[in-house]
């Protein structure tokens, strides 16, 4: 008996399997959809911009920036209503806590997010994972792939891969809250 193969290649962040394209680890049309209404969705209940809620700026680390701000709270998003943690990264020179606190859009250079979507990915516990610059367009990894939806999932680093780390089973560092 003849053992067929498939032939396989990634291209572009795309498997292709005899012709036929599976969809992207992340970063495709569907989990840039997703993060785009995240994104408003997060502005409507007052989370980004000028005037958007804060917290007490602190220390940061790599990856996220030298100094950060973090909020958990619930949002509401078609059907979905999730957990949600937004950490605004802030960085670039004079940068502290309280240059942070007295001008923070001066400092911002990304947002990072997770958003616990019920059903979306039970092996990473649920949580949609995005990036965004400070003016709210996705960021892109080194290779170019988009940052939404299940980021760097199975790779040796990125979000995924650090919050896998976590202890207490929830993803998140400060609080087991959310298993």
């Amino acid at each position: 008996m003849k053992i067929k193969h498939l032939l396989a290649a990634l291209v572009g962040g795309s498997v292709l399997m005899a012709g036929v394209a599976s969809a992207q680890p992340f970063g495709g049309s569907a989990d840039v959809a997703y993060a785009e209404q995240l994104w408003g969705a997060m502005g409507k209940a007052g989370l980004l911009g000028a005037d958007g809620i804060m917290s007490t700026p602190y220390k940061g680390q790599h990856p996220h920036g030298a100094v950060l701000d973090t909020i958990e709270t619930e949002l509401k998003l078609g059907n979905n209503r999730g957990v949600l943690i937004v950490k605004r990264n802030y960085g670039g020179e004079g940068v502290s806590k309280n240059s942070v606190a007295d001008d923070p859009a001066k400092y911002l250079k990304a947002v990072t997010v997770m958003y616990k979507r019920k059903g979306y990915d039970p092996a990473t516990k649920d949580w949609f994972w995005a990036k965004y610059l400070a003016d709210g367009s996705l960021d892109k990894n080194p290779k170019g792939m988009l940052l939404a939806g299940k980021v760097a999932k199975g790779a040796p680093q990125g979000c995924i891969a650090c919050h896998t780390a976590a202890p207490g089973g929830d993803m998140v560092f400060n609080h087991d809250r959310y298993r």
